[in-house]
């Protein structure tokens, strides 16, 4: 009964912030005014302070790209030892994605002995998949002693289509057929897990297990990289590319924080804690944020994320059209969303366990509801409801200086805000990989000039599908979410 309860949490702190602001905008125009002005210099300052974190990750991620890993990891006696089992969840995706995301992996001056490769696709998927694994496996198995394939079944009880489902079934098979059979410890292997498209750079493995060998706790700590999705940028269209180098952005802030780092997307983690929780959960949609809960309750509290500072590379979410596109990117951003269902798996489970601090509930209940609330709520009070006691506060409110002030202000803020808007797009250029054929240097202005953008994307693709994720979530039965694959396309 509590779970059902705190599923209704998120959708019913997010829609009653927004009828209050409405209603209040309606009875008492001089609150909200005031309100929105306070909001808004309050959203100014932390916008600044993000943005100091964002360049610090990006001057650490910049230097780590120049480190010889693997020299560095030498230094450690144990470091042949550590062995690095890499997951490659399949769907429907063409052998040109995975061709690439295999080929990366091989461009790695890892030991290749060291690294256990599963090719995971789905029953589901019928011959297609079979083939591209076919493809894979006859050009890249001289390269890797140990690739192979794994076939997760269709229609297993208690499972939902998914990455979890998959990856979990993989991660078994792995330990099955790879592990135990070639005696390796559990405690000496780094799981990771990675979409399709994920490219690694050549360092990323002596990255990670240098950070494996270095972290204070390294059996009780997921490692977690920058995703950058820029493997198919100059293809995307202009939504698109502000929409990936926004998520980019957010995990690099998130890496200078690492107190409130979680797990997203492409992430590594040891195997025997994989098996001490009994691998990921298979009838959910945001397997990848709720492995590091998983984790974290598992062990009492005693889990982190490391943060590496380092990339990997991902497709942003382009279609062949600019409509199809359109759609992608929302159902996209609302599957994001979805892992508000994270929020009552957590709390629901602080009720239960006594043994993680109450500070520590605290702290990450406020954290997570607070996470889901801003990102469902926050745009949309500032550009589209921050209007409101002007439009219908009455009369009388009109003819006051407040209601006179109120747009003179918020735009002064916003226009102060738009520097770090324009910063971040002289970021998102500098991330931008070498140029292909027929790119001119004059499309770097235009990849500038997109950020005006920005607004559009945090409302359309940001706020409204995160709202909608709570909705459903807050109703429940028919309307919650299934796990929907983004098309990766070349």
């Amino acid at each position: 009964m509590s779970q059902r309860v705190f599923e209704i949490l998120p959708g019913f702190f997010s829609w009653s912030t927004l009828f209050l602001v409405i209603f209040l905008s309606w009875q008492k125009p001089a609150w909200i005014a005031i309100f929105i002005i306070l909001f808004d210099l309050y959203w100014l300052l932390k916008s600044v302070y993000l943005s100091l974190h964002l360049r610090s990750s990006f001057q650490k991620m910049k230097k780590n790209l120049l480190v010889s890993w693997l020299e560095k990891l030498k230094i450690f006696s144990e470091w042949q030892s550590i062995h690095h089992l890499v997951i490659l969840p399949m769907a429907n995706e063409p052998y040109s994605v995975i061709r690439e995301s295999v080929a990366s992996i091989k461009n790695c001056n890892y030991p290749k002995e060291k690294l256990l490769l599963i090719l995971a696709i789905e029953e589901r998927s019928g011959k297609k998949s079979e083939e591209v694994a076919e493809k894979i496996l006859k050009e890249f198995s001289g390269f890797f002693p140990w690739l192979i394939v794994t076939k997760h079944p269709a229609n297993l009880p208690g499972e939902i289509p998914g990455k979890g489902s998959n990856e979990s079934w993989a991660a078994k098979e792995a330990k099955k057929i790879l592990i135990d059979k070639l005696k390796i410890s559990y405690e000496k292997i780094i799981v990771s897990v990675f979409d399709a498209d994920t490219q690694v750079y050549p360092e990323y493995f002596g990255c990670l297990a240098y950070n494996f060998l270095t972290a204070d706790y390294p059996q009780r700590s997921s490692y977690q990289p920058i995703p950058l999705f820029i493997n198919n940028i100059y293809q995307a269209p202009a939504l698109a590319r502000v929409i990936s180098f926004s998520s980019t952005f957010w995990q690099m802030m998130q890496q200078a924080r690492p107190e409130r780092l979680t797990t997203f997307s492409s992430h590594s983690m040891p195997f025997q804690a994989l098996v001490d929780i009994g691998y990921w959960q298979t009838d959910i949609v945001s397997e990848d944020s709720r492995i590091f809960w998983q984790c974290y309750l598992h062990y009492n509290g005693d889990w982190r994320a490391v943060p590496l500072f380092y990339p990997v590379a991902m497709d942003a979410n382009a279609a062949p059209t600019f409509w199809r596109t359109i759609v992608n990117l929302y159902k996209q951003q609302r599957r994001w969303g979805w892992g508000a269902e994270n929020v009552s798996y957590l709390l629901s489970a602080f009720v239960k366990n006594k043994l993680i601090p109450l500070s520590s509930k605290l702290y990450w209940a406020f954290q997570s509801v607070e996470g889901f609330h801003s990102w469902a709520t926050n745009s949309l009070i500032i550009f589209a409801l921050g209007w409101l006691p002007v439009l219908i506060g009455g009369g009388e409110f009109n003819q006051s200086v407040l209601s006179y002030n109120l747009p003179v202000i918020t735009r002064t803020i916003m226009i102060l805000a738009s520097i770090g808007i324009a910063s971040s797009a002289v970021l998102s250029v500098m991330l931008l990989p070498p140029k292909p054929e027929g790119i001119r240097y004059r499309h770097y202005l235009l990849y500038f000039l997109q950020w005006a953008l920005m607004p559009i994307t945090l409302i359309v693709f940001g706020a409204i599908p995160a709202l909608e994720a709570q909705t459903r979530l807050m109703l429940g039965g028919r309307w919650r979410l299934g796990f929907w694959v983004t098309p990766k396309k070349r």
